[in-house]
């Protein structure tokens, strides 16, 4: 699984901008400082985050960027893919003919990978920008124990699965 420093700095330019921004422009300078990002790397990332409308721009003594949205209204998963960041969990690429062992077979996990990275995406999917600079993240990914029946764990580890979910709710 491979998420890049530049998904992550999308990320934390954004909460930057929505944490200190108070609805005037941020200096990119401002951002890498507060951020330990290099300015070179920053504006690359920022210039793909303008063209897909998550900020806007503005030049002169007072400028740099403010969020072209509500804090509330972007949503993680947006950020990360305006940076063409792929969230990959599973060796061989989506449709592919070319499984993940370099042949036209799925590797035994596959599935596992595969839905994992579809969790990271619903996860990503249902988090603000808003959510984050207010420290709601924590405790957003709820546990959910898998459902009883023929695949139950006979080693009872789906009755203590159940009894952490109510604990946690």
């Amino acid at each position: 699984m491979k998420l890049t420093t530049k998904g992550r700095y999308a990320v934390q330019a954004l909460a930057d901008i929505a944490a200190f921004g108070d609805g005037r422009p941020v200096a990119a300078s401002e951002i890498s400082i507060r951020q330990g990002i290099s300015q070179g790397y920053l504006d690359q990332i920022m210039v793909k985050l303008r063209r897909s409308g998550l900020v806007e721009s503005a030049r002169g003594v007072a400028g740099g960027y403010a969020l072209a949205r509500d804090p509330g209204d972007i949503r993680i998963s947006a950020i990360v893919a305006a940076v063409d960041e792929q969230i990959k969990t599973t060796a061989c690429g989506k449709g592919s003919d070319v499984g993940c062992q370099g042949t036209s077979v799925r590797c035994l996990t596959h599935d596992l990978w595969d839905e994992l990275g579809r969790q990271i995406d619903i996860f990503l999917n249902a988090i603000s920008l808003e959510d984050v600079i207010e420290r709601r993240v924590l405790g957003a990914a709820a546990v959910n124990p898998p459902p009883r029946g023929q695949h139950a764990n006979p080693t009872g580890a789906d009755d203590h699965l159940a009894a952490m979910a109510e604990m946690v709710k």
